[in-house]
């Protein structure tokens, strides 16, 4: 069986004779290729081939977010959207008038010019942050500063155009090959209304304006709207195998009531879209999770990406798998501090190991994989000793 066939078969919830263990490497490569940090038997490999070498599979779920599909495409990262060579859509900004520069600190300023008004963004991708194995840069300055901007970002949500992109995409397919699945990666917000918090406003700001008067924020969402659905339509439409749409939720900054409220229902309506075109749809579910696991079931999502349960968040694995009862597959499952030294000794780490096992129960519906990430510093043996553990554990 191939990794694909495993990773699809899991979600299915059919036996794949193992827990097949996929864990992500990206971050952790990067950073150490970057520093001359890679083990010895690997320093001048490519990623690909070291998982090959490993007997893992390709973990493709979240993509390369410094991997822009034309030099215009960094000017857009300020709006929260990712302009992919690996995407099946591309962004058209003909009907937009903007200018943008990158200094030589890796800031990049954009400012758009409308009929209501100029909005400039910026944001910060540096040398730090590359060393971190990081890809996506961090928002110095947000799009939304007061309400005057509304008609603005509205008028350039409008004024986006979502074409196919669909020969780059099948040529990304085609570099995957059996080792792992296609992901259609549409965006990091699962909603409109997300999008605004997390990518156009800060935090504190977005909390007292939808409190004050929340028009403001809903008319933005309702161009916004627009935006996703395209996005989400021509990402189902691909050849993809799973359609990947919001991330990094939180039970402060993505509170349950706010998470009932603006997104569970989108989740369940870009799963529909996705189910009816023949995919799976993902979201990557990789923060503090109490109070929200039940908004993913309600979202009829087949994959949570990245649960990292206790004893990084209050939220146990065998919880959570219990809440999901085999409607929801787990990509992840395995804290990442497993993998530091500092956090665990290889004492702990076997423990920790030894109770996975009946965290997981009869092993269906999970894929194992450090969450969020592998830590650039993570101990490189822990890897291994986890691949072995997991093609321990038979599926009953």
């Amino acid at each position: 069986m191939t990794f694909k066939e495993t990773i699809i078969n899991t979600i299915k919830g059919k036996k794949t004779g193992h827990v097949p263990f996929i864990p992500r490497l990206d971050i952790w490569y990067k950073s150490n290729k970057l520093r001359n940090k890679l083990p010895k038997k690997y320093k001048d490999c490519t990623l690909e081939e070291i998982v090959k070498d490993m007997g893992l599979g390709s973990h493709t779920v979240v993509p390369d977010f410094s991997n822009y599909r034309s030099r215009n495409s960094v000017a857009l990262s300020g709006l929260g959207i990712s302009d992919l060579k690996t995407n099946p859509y591309k962004i058209n900004t003909d009907n937009l008038d903007y200018e943008f520069k990158t200094d030589s600190s890796g800031v990049t300023q954009t400012t758009y010019r409308t009929p209501f008004g100029n909005i400039t963004t910026k944001t910060l991708y540096d040398c730090r942050m590359k060393e971190s194995g990081a890809t996506i840069g961090h928002t110095l300055e947000h799009a939304f500063k007061t309400a005057a901007d509304a008609n603005a970002i509205g008028y350039i949500f409008e004024n986006i155009k979502v074409e196919k992109n669909y020969k780059d995409f099948a040529e990304y397919k085609d570099s995957i090959g059996e080792n792992g699945i296609a992901v259609a990666f549409c965006m990091l917000s699962a909603s409109p209304m997300h999008h605004i918090m997390k990518s156009l406003c800060p935090f504190e700001s977005f909390v007292y304006q939808l409190h004050d008067n929340p028009k403001v924020f809903e008319s933005i969402a309702q161009k916004i709207d627009i935006f996703f659905s395209e996005v989400v339509n021509i990402a189902a439409s691909s050849d993809a195998e799973v359609v990947f749409c919001g991330a990094n939720y939180d039970s402060f900054l993505t509170w349950p009531l706010f998470f009932k409220q603006y997104i569970t229902s989108y989740l369940k309506k870009y799963s529909a879209v996705s189910h009816q075109k023949g995919k799976f749809f993902l979201t990557h579910a990789d923060g503090e999770n109490e109070g929200l696991i039940n908004e993913y079931v309600e979202g009829c999502i087949d994959i949570a990406d990245s649960i990292c349960p206790y004893p990084m968040t209050k939220l146990k694995l065998e919880d959570i798998r219990r809440v999901f009862a085999g409607k929801i597959t787990i990509w992840g499952g395995i804290p990442s501090i497993c993998t530091l030294e500092e956090f665990m000794n290889e004492y702990e780490f076997d423990r920790y190991l030894y109770s996975l096992a009946d965290s997981i129960g009869r092993g269906e519906h999970i894929i194992l994989s450090f969450a969020d990430t592998t830590p650039p510093d993570a101990k490189f043996e822990r890897i291994g000793k986890v691949a072995e553990f997991a093609e321990s554990l038979k599926l009953s």
